[in-house]
């Protein structure tokens, strides 16, 4: 078992600990060190593929801790790079081809574009999006449908268990697990005093609920999140800045505040 940590925090990437257009981290240098410094841990939380996340996590110098990769439908363990076994996958996309035509027309998936579009619609560089479609556990899509078929499209793929998660930008499908399921593993295995997570979208909203700090990172290219389990209590707030500038602002606060007694060791 892992030695007990005072704090572990699990954090959201596009439009959360990353610039929502361009990417960037460097806003958040300084609370990045802070936790470091703190001996805190940091758990990246993605829809990320596990190549994407093991390129940044090294970026961050955050190797030493495991990453959740595609929504919560997979774990890279700490200082691995990929994972090999791209069977959920498969069975996804193959489930997918099964679903009547005036649904699945609706739905336009990462294995459905090249490369090069998959750059196009998430700003990525065309190397960084061959990355991007290196998947082994969930499928993100654009909807382009009605909200009354998306419904029917979503019922029909509950009923072999693929959820749909909706980001700030994609639908992305996955048998299983979500952030929150991880968050809850993760926390068992390391023990923290506290975790806090932080996140913009609805996909983050269980993973958000289960911490016991929740931080909503202000994201204005999408609809605010609605209040959530524990916002009025306090236990969950809302950065004023968006992306890395309200990650590193909000970090910092949390870190200053005598309840959570990280603050002797900065």
């Amino acid at each position: 078992m892992h030695k007990p940590l005072d704090l572990l925090v699990f954090s959201d990437l596009d439009g959360t600990l990353l610039d929502h257009h361009s990417y960037d981290w460097s806003p958040a240098k300084p609370a990045l060190e802070a936790l470091k410094k703190a001996g805190a841990g940091l758990i990246l939380a993605s829809s990320k593929t596990a190549v994407e996340i093991a390129g940044l996590r090294a970026d961050l110098q955050m190797q030493d801790w495991p990453a959740i990769v595609e929504n919560g439908a997979g774990l890279l363990a700490a200082h691995e790079v990929n994972t090999d076994d791209c069977t959920q996958y498969q069975q996804l996309r193959a489930r997918l081809q099964q679903l009547p035509d005036d649904l699945k027309m609706h739905f336009t998936g990462f294995g459905d574009l090249s490369n090069q579009q998959v750059a196009e619609i998430t700003g990525l560089t065309e190397s960084n999006a061959t990355l991007a479609k290196q998947r082994a556990y969930s499928e993100p899509g654009l909807w382009q449908g009605s909200d009354k078929d998306k419904k029917r499209f979503i019922e029909l793929l509950d009923k072999d268990n693929i959820t749909a998660q909706q980001g700030g930008r994609f639908l992305t499908l996955s048998f299983g697990t979500n952030k929150a399921d991880q968050l809850r593993l993760l926390a068992a295995h390391y023990q923290p005093q506290i975790t806090i997570a932080l996140g913009d979208a609805p996909n983050d909203i269980e993973m958000l609920e289960a911490a016991d700090i929740g931080v909503i990172v202000s994201n204005p290219q999408s609809s605010p999140l609605p209040m959530l389990a524990g916002e009025s209590e306090g236990r969950i707030i809302r950065t004023i800045n968006s992306g890395p500038v309200g990650w590193n602002a909000t970090i910092l606060d949390l870190l200053a505040r005598p309840q959570l007694n990280i603050s002797e060791n900065l």
